[in-house]
């Protein structure tokens, strides 16, 4: 295997685990308002995060670092690009990282009302936004000879991208809903099951027409495998949600999640942006990528730091494992 292809593969592994991690977080942040009833249950639900949240942003930091590293045409021309909605993503992170600290150092109604606002905001839109982002690179857009982006704005939103971003969103959501249910006790438990249950429907019913389009546009055989892993295990989610049984409704929520991710990748693969203009103009993972030399140097930093971050994280979900209620949160907060 060549070092580009290697890269390739570790970049699409890192934004796997980014969204397995983050995509819970912001399921929750959703959640805080369509789950929780008063301001207790939301603080029990951001008190479910609040140990692991800013650790699952590190896959974000290790994928677009090792991206522009590894391909530094790919980066160039991806944050180009798309500029604005990373500009947003990046706004909707800071503004939520914030609010997650800030929300309960004052006691003003007002002020935690505005703080939970934030919250809620900063996670629906960047869980919509990374969807749009990774259905138009899949999909293709204006990429000029030289290897620049030769589109606008308005090239990014099409009926295919809304529908990328309508499928993460509630993706994420339904994954935010179990996470809830697994992390949960009492009735804030029950009802997040329940609510699970409707979202894992509604998943249902964007994410399959998605996929096929995905795989009828740029599938291949490997790709085919991912989306009936997809499918299978976001299916069988439901059917251990109702069950009761959250830890494997959970994990196989993840294994969807991680399963469409690779089916992106795969349907992408060898390109990193194809060009909707020509696509002899496309960037691929060996025109884009950097020297061998600049590979191998990051081939050893990445053997030995991936092992540690993966460590690091597992410890922490280890030692914060155990369920937490209503009970738990103190009467003024």
């Amino acid at each position: 295997m060549n070092l580009h292809d290697f890269w390739f593969l570790l970049i699409a592994f890192l934004w796997t685990g980014y969204f397995f991690l983050e995509g819970f977080d912001f399921g929750i942040g959703v959640l805080t308002k369509l789950l929780a009833r008063d301001r207790t249950e939301r603080r029990v639900l951001i008190n479910t995060i609040g140990p692991v949240w800013d650790g699952n942003e590190v896959w974000l930091i290790t994928a677009a670092g090792a991206t522009f590293a590894a391909f530094p045409d790919w980066y160039a021309t991806l944050f180009s690009g798309f500029y604005l909605p990373l500009l947003a993503i990046l706004v909707c992170l800071i503004v939520r990282g914030v609010a997650f600290e800030y929300r309960h150092k004052r006691p003003e109604d007002r002020w935690q009302r505005n703080w939970e606002h934030a919250i809620f905001w900063c996670s629906l839109l960047p869980a919509f936004l990374w969807g749009a982002i990774f259905a138009n690179l899949v999909h293709g857009v204006p990429i000029g000879r030289d290897g620049n982006y030769a589109g606008g704005l308005a090239d990014l939103i099409t009926p295919y991208a809304l529908l990328g971003g309508a499928v993460t969103l509630v993706l994420f959501t339904f994954h935010g809903a179990v996470f809830a249910a697994l992390k949960t006790s009492g009735d804030i438990r029950t009802r997040a099951r329940r609510q699970a249950t409707g979202l894992g429907l509604a998943t249902v019913v964007v994410a399959v027409p998605f996929l096929v389009w995905t795989q009828s546009d740029s599938g291949n055989a490997r790709s085919l495998v991912a989306v009936v892993i997809a499918v299978l295990a976001l299916a069988v989610a439901l059917v251990m949600n109702r069950r009761g049984r959250e830890g494997w409704a959970f994990g196989l929520s993840g294994v969807a999640i991680a399963a469409a991710v690779a089916m992106l990748f795969l349907a992408l693969f060898p390109d990193v942006m194809p060009s909707s203009l020509d696509p002899k103009w496309s960037l691929t993972a060996a025109n884009a990528a950097s020297s061998p030399y600049t590979l191998k140097i990051m081939t050893w930093v990445g053997v030995i730091m991936m092992p540690l971050i993966m460590a690091y994280q597992a410890w922490t979900y280890w030692v914060f494992r155990k369920r937490i209620g209503t009970r738990h949160i103190p009467a003024a907060h």
